[in-house]
């Protein structure tokens, strides 16, 4: 059985973590079948949303920490290539999420801990059932955050709190999440899966280019200087407005009816 499971239908790519069993913990399997889905999913034209989830009852409880049980056996010099080898092995994931012209819908339900929420941070919207949980964790197994959680965190949530997350490791409920704005929406647990469609299909429905173009700006927004910023919003405009997509959304706009997008 495949540690991921890829389904696209309908212009969503639901990509399911499927180790149930270890709560979806983080296997060098999985991130191998990350990085090659995503990346064939960015240059799929007929994807327009993708969905991150987790099989069973938990969205990701972090990396796989009982695995690593051989590891701090070796010598402190071994331990330090495995562990920037381990890493880095990561870092294609997150970038195809932030630089995919798409958007990326994390759906947690049950725990989201350590690499878990660094997974979740790193998609661009986050829908959490009502009975998720978050811990960033790193701190109790005594090693610092990864997988991109530092960058994504304190811009979510404020340097102090973000540093309340990782210095503390409590854990933390839903509504918390959504309170301090680092998970978007909240749903009863019986409609999430309902709910994650709901908003898959409404964006798989809209503007694709319009989308990648927005995360973009929005994203690089976080380094820029105002000027530079206005420069590539005036540049994005320009380039969206030469596409089909804002010929359908003008004319429909004239014309009082909704507009049917294509993605181009």
């Amino acid at each position: 059985m495949a540690d991921l499971d890829v389904q696209i239908a309908d212009g969503i790519a639901t990509l399911t973590m499927n180790r149930p069993e270890a709560r979806n913990a983080l296997s060098m399997a999985m991130r191998e079948e990350l990085t090659d889905s995503l990346h064939r999913i960015e240059r799929d034209d007929s994807v327009r949303c993708v969905v991150l989830t987790g099989s069973g009852d938990h969205f990701m409880a972090g990396g796989d920490v009982k695995g690593m049980g051989d590891s701090i056996k070796k010598n402190p010099d071994d331990i330090h290539r495995e562990f920037m080898l381990r890493i880095h092995e990561l870092h294609p994931i997150m970038f195809a999420m932030r630089r995919m012209a798409k958007p990326v819908i994390a759906s947690c339900r049950g725990a989201a801990a350590g690499a878990g929420v660094s997974m979740a941070l790193a998609c661009d919207l986050i829908i959490a059932s009502d009975d998720a949980f978050f811990t960033l964790a790193y701190c109790h197994i005594g090693t610092s955050p990864d997988g991109s959680a530092s960058f994504h965190l304190p811009r979510a949530v404020g340097i102090k709190k973000a540093m309340e997350i990782a210095l503390l490791g409590d854990r933390f409920d839903a509504e918390s999440a959504r309170a301090m704005g680092m998970i978007n929406f909240v749903v009863p647990g019986d409609q999430l899966e309902h709910e994650t469609s709901k908003l898959a299909q409404r964006l798989a429905s809209g503007p694709t280019h319009v989308y990648g173009n927005t995360k973009a700006l929005l994203y690089r927004s976080m380094e820029s200087e105002f000027e530079a910023q206005l420069q590539a919003e005036a540049e994005s405009f320009a380039e969206c407005a030469s596409r089909e997509d804002f010929r359908e959304g003008v004319t429909a706009f004239i014309e009082k009816r909704k507009p049917n997008f294509t993605g181009r």
